[in-house]
């Protein structure tokens, strides 16, 4: 889990712009804390899409390419956003984040353009007029709904839950044992002195 420090939105950034978050979790295996709170994820955005209403929901791709311990080590990172603490949002099998389909303001604009069309039309035509003129302004409302573009906006303190791709190589260097040293080589015994001239081995 990482808390976003950057702001993102699909009408201020651009694909390649970078990012930055802080983990807000520890990674801990066997008991050691390999990624303490605090560390720094870098990362880049790989998509950005404000389509148009009718067209889809606006999206941010977001790439996390490495992580920074506070002691300034830096480890390649291979990890895909999987979700975020943003309410009626989510996050596809791509790991882009998909913004609101819609929200209150375009409740209040259909709702204001349909209510000014029944207001115009009540004072031209009567009562019969509300109707018609109730129907005129819903059909503008929604023809400017559908002709907006939608945006989505991670802000800064996001939440986001990232998961990894592959093993993190933190960098280890592997321990050998020392090498066992090997056995002496065996000794011949000493052979025995020779007899002295004339020593017969009697008394």
């Amino acid at each position: 889990m990482v808390r976003l420090d950057t702001t993102l939105a699909t009408f201020s950034n651009r694909v390649g712009d970078p990012f930055q978050a802080k983990v807000t979790q520890p990674v801990v295996v066997n008991g050691s804390t390999l990624i303490p709170v605090g560390a720094t994820v870098e990362g880049r955005i790989t998509k950005v899409s404000e389509p148009r209403r009718i067209s889809g929901r606006p999206t941010i791709g977001i790439l996390p390419e490495a992580v920074i311990l506070p002691s300034g080590e830096r480890y390649f990172l291979d990890a895909t956003l999987t979700d975020t603490n943003i309410h009626g949002t989510d996050v596809n099998q791509e790991g882009q984040f998909k913004g609101l389909s819609h929200d209150r303001r375009d409740t209040l604009e259909t709702g204001g353009g349909a209510a000014g069309g029944m207001l115009i039309g009540g004072l031209v035509g009567g009562g019969p007029g509300l109707l018609i003129g109730g129907a005129i302004g819903a059909g503008s409302a929604t023809a400017h709904w559908l002709a907006k573009h939608r945006s989505a906006t991670l802000p800064a303190g996001t939440q986001l839950t990232l998961e990894l791709n592959r093993p993190l190589t933190m960098g280890a260097v592997a321990v050998t044992p020392a090498p066992v040293p090997a056995p002496a080589p065996a000794t011949a015994p000493a052979p025995a002195p020779a007899p002295e001239p004339g020593d017969n081995g009697s008394n």
